[in-house]
């Protein structure tokens, strides 16, 4: 069935909607003024394209045009005629023709000089397209980010609820505190002392859907998180939410493949499915980090053996004082010729400050495959040819080398390899194609991780069911237990993360009392729950934000969603968050600081 984008309104064709089938026909067209000259051409857009209108000698609309503003509101009515065939635009889409105006009628004026133009060639701040979002809208790139949303939307929907018998539910935004997660939103009430909480995810709803026999579940569900300013996160975000009972990690994986396969628009490169899969362990050693862009190679390399017992004291003197030590390296094609001393030095900077590791090596490989490098003092002709061969160097590569605590190595080195690699490609090598989706599931991930205080905490969330052949670590070593978690990887960005989920009444309260140390009356109703007679059961959400930015190639994610928050978090369109009065304050019981 045809989409008819026309139907119930005064216009017969959108602004870019016509071609040179048209012609001789009787068109309504409504849309903003975004161009006009000597007082015979008009351009006029919509959210769909733009016509060029053109206005006849001594007709009354002339004189209509002559002082109206630009971004102006117009519904034209007029004839489809063929531009000169020297006149025609091959670069427009409909630039074969133009509609000559009979009448035309101003149903909105714009008042002169807005805050910016909307033109696709001007670059406008970000702050000031987030403070008048209403015109940023109108631009082609977000009318274009935004209808491709729905649409992706609505094939999920379709494959969901039509093909695969989910159901639809809405869950609450108002709820309690949910222990052992992100920072929450707090929302007061008039009752003194109690809060709400916006829920940072439907996490427990979605588990009390399946006690309650719904066990084929999703939404659009709107989440809240009351995180510090990062640059692909907003403090209000949305994610396709998923849970089915009577599964298994391999069934959810092979749903979300085919849920992509089914939404993924036609324009774009085909997915081919299954993904390929990486425990975290393999991850963290070949990439470090267990979220990598495997769109380039440029993997890290253990080179511990290599220049062990060489009496290279800047790498002896750390394997020989710290535990679980290594020495590690990155192989950059053709990063001789393009990274400079400058960028190193940030790289160590970046070494000292974040991974607590003293020095980066590097070696600068020329065209004859001779080095440049302060270990050419300390190592042999034979030792130099030996790592030759195990890094297979060819002309112009840089090797960066880093020496400490494996973990801090590997996240440095990792951090270190995506930044090279966007550095070169900005300056033009082809490092990846920018039109290529590599997805990647990454599997086995530990079900607790060191806390800052000491303990352990989750490393998805407290509802996590461990792997079973791990089950009874839980209880006797719970930092070696592998967990039931996965992570859908795109490009380097996480886009979706499930589980499935602990079932069992008593495990859950071990978790949460003994391992956790966490307040289990915030968590009742969620026992009482698995009490009370629970399937097995898991899921997954799918950040619709992140997968839209990288779908579309958009720059950040609030190019993607209409009306988003600035990267602190505030609406600067509205002025939220701002103050309230004194009575509201008094209704609620709230009590804050003098303002200066």
């Amino acid at each position: 069935m045809k989409c008819d984008v026309n139907s119930f309104t005064w216009r017969t064709h959108t602004c870019g909607e016509l071609r040179s089938e048209h012609v001789g026909q009787q068109v309504t067209l409504c849309g903003w003024v975004q161009f006009h000259r000597m007082g015979k051409f008009i351009t006029l857009r919509d959210g769909y394209g733009v016509t060029q209108l053109i206005i006849p000698e001594k007709s009354p609309v002339g004189y209509l045009m002559k002082n109206l503003s630009l971004e102006s509101v117009l519904k034209v009515e007029g004839t489809v005629v063929q531009r000169p065939l020297e006149e025609q635009n091959k670069k427009m889409a409909t630039g074969e023709i133009e509609v000559e105006v009979v009448t035309a009628d101003v149903l909105g004026k714009s008042k002169p000089n807005l805050p910016f133009n909307i033109r696709d060639f001007q670059k406008v701040k970000e702050s000031l397209r987030l403070m008048y979002r209403y015109l940023d809208l109108r631009t082609s790139n977000l009318q274009k980010n935004l209808r491709l949303r729905s649409n992706v939307t609505m094939k999920m929907r379709e494959f969901l609820c039509k093909h695969h018998g989910f159901v639809d539910i809405e869950t609450p935004t108002l709820f309690r505190r949910t222990p052992g997660g992100a920072q929450e939103f707090v929302v007061p009430t008039h009752s003194p002392g109690k809060f709400y909480s916006l829920t940072q995810s439907p996490q427990q709803f979605k588990q009390l859907l399946m006690v309650g026999a719904l066990d084929r579940y999703f939404q659009i569900a709107h989440c809240y998180r009351d995180e510090g300013a990062k640059a692909d996160r907003q403090p209000e975000f949305t994610q396709v939410d998923i849970e089915m009972s009577f599964t298994s990690a391999d069934r959810i994986k092979s749903l979300v493949e085919g849920l992509l396969q089914y939404s993924w628009p036609k324009e774009a490169s085909n997915l081919s499915t299954p993904f390929p899969k990486l425990t975290y362990k393999e991850a963290m050693e070949m990439y470090g980090t267990d979220k990598p862009d495997t769109r380039f190679d440029m993997k890290i390399i253990d080179v511990t053996d290599i220049f062990k017992n060489q009496n290279i004291e800047i790498f002896d003197k750390v394997l020989m004082n710290k535990e679980n030590s290594s020495i590690k390296a990155i192989v950059i094609p053709k990063g001789a010729l393009h990274i400079n001393k400058s960028l190193l030095e940030k790289f160590e900077e970046i070494g000292k400050c974040l991974y607590s590791l003293e020095g980066l090596v590097n070696i600068f490989v020329k065209e004859d495959l001779n080095w440049k490098s302060i270990l050419c003092k300390h190592v042999s002709l034979e030792l130099q040819q030996k790592l030759k061969k195990n890094l297979e160097l060819q002309p112009h590569t840089l090797v960066l080398i880093s020496a400490g605590e494996t973990r801090n190595v590997l996240q440095l080195l990792g951090k270190l390899r995506v930044e090279c690699a966007a550095y070169l490609q900005s300056k033009g090598l082809n490092i990846w194609n920018p039109k290529d989706f590599n997805f990647l599931w990454v599997v086995d991930f530990p079900l607790f991780l060191p806390s800052d205080e000491g303990g352990l905490e989750p490393a998805h969330h407290p509802f996590t069911a461990p792997q079973e052949q791990d089950t009874h670590l839980v209880y006797s070593n719970p930092a070696a237990v592998r967990s039931q978690h996965y992570d859908l990887v795109l490009n380097g960005q996480e886009i979706a993360g499930g589980s499935i989920r602990i079932h069992s009444s008593e495990l859950q309260k071990y978790v949460l009392t003994d391992i956790l140390k966490e307040d289990l009356t915030e968590l009742q109703h969620l026992i009482e729950a698995l009490e009370s007679g629970c399937p097995p059961h898991g899921g997954i959400a799918i950040g619709l934000d992140r997968l839209m930015c990288i779908l579309s190639g958009a720059s950040s994610i609030r190019d993607v969603i209409a009306f988003p928050k600035s990267l602190d978090g505030k609406d600067l369109m509205s002025g939220a968050p701002a103050k309230i009065s004194d009575e509201l304050k008094k209704f609620y019981f709230i009590q804050t600081p003098p303002s200066n």
